[in-house]
């Protein structure tokens, strides 16, 4: 299982990533499921990656090789020379259904589920910050002010948070610490999500990375958001009125 959080706000744009992949209770392995695109001065793109490993990392494989390929034949389309975000989407779609069309069958007779999702969120020159939510068909939906953010993988814990905090003008500062504390609520409550996480965030208009980082386990200042989140939590408790006599 996996945890995968995007958020989009006015200022730009979060995007969060565990680490932890499980195939059964004895074969828990790292992966990472977050991946960045980069051309200097005109775009940026993260993919946000859940579900089987063989399709997502088959998906990745053909965005990448695309973009190759493009550099010695520009006829070539990639999602980093594509004209807007949302064909970008639309590629990633493509490579999603050829590689569910390819091995969906032969995974589900094996007994395993050939599922997967993936997130792709990124800002061009010339177009807005952009989060899309593509599925294991290849359609997508698009993140808008009244669901600015999407989650993928084991969601249930960490999204009392954001209903509360994410709003199109929320910070990019508090963007980041509410998917922070999204992704702890859900490390505390499912094995199945482990450490590290790969932090992106992309600012409006930037076109690069504000920060692209790996947080292990003994990160101070994620330690300090978990401690200061539990005592918070636990002193609103405190103060709750009590309904017994």
């Amino acid at each position: 299982m996996t945890y995968c959080v995007a958020v989009r706000v006015d200022q730009g744009l979060v995007m969060l990533s565990d680490t932890r992949t499980n195939a059964g209770m004895d074969n828990i392995a790292r992966f990472r499921k977050s991946f960045t695109y980069h051309v200097e001065g005109e775009r940026a793109i993260t993919l946000l990656c859940s579900g089987n490993l063989s399709i997502t990392q088959g998906v990745k494989t053909m965005l990448s090789r695309a973009i190759r390929e493009a550099e010695s034949d520009p006829e070539v389309e990639t999602i980093l020379n594509c004209d807007t975000m949302h064909r970008a989407a639309q590629l990633v779609g493509d490579a999603m259904r050829t590689m569910q069309g390819r091995y969906r069958e032969s995974i589900a007779m094996d007994g395993s589920a050939a599922s997967a999702s993936i997130m792709i969120a990124g800002q061009r020159k010339g177009g807005k910050p952009r989060l899309y939510l593509i599925y294991s068909a290849g359609n997508f939906i698009e993140a808008t002010e009244d669901t600015p953010f999407f989650q993928i993988g084991e969601h249930k814990y960490g999204k009392p948070i954001l209903d509360r905090i994410i709003q199109r003008e929320t910070s990019l500062e508090d963007a980041t610490k509410a998917v922070l504390v999204s992704m702890d609520s859900t490390l505390r409550s499912n094995l199945s999500v482990g450490m590290p996480l790969d932090l992106t965030v992309i600012e409006t208009d930037m076109f690069d990375f504000r920060v692209r980082t790996r947080i292990e386990a003994d990160n101070e200042e994620f330690a300090m958001i978990s401690q200061g989140w539990s005592a918070a939590l636990r002193k609103g408790f405190e103060d709750l009125p009590n309904v017994l006599d």
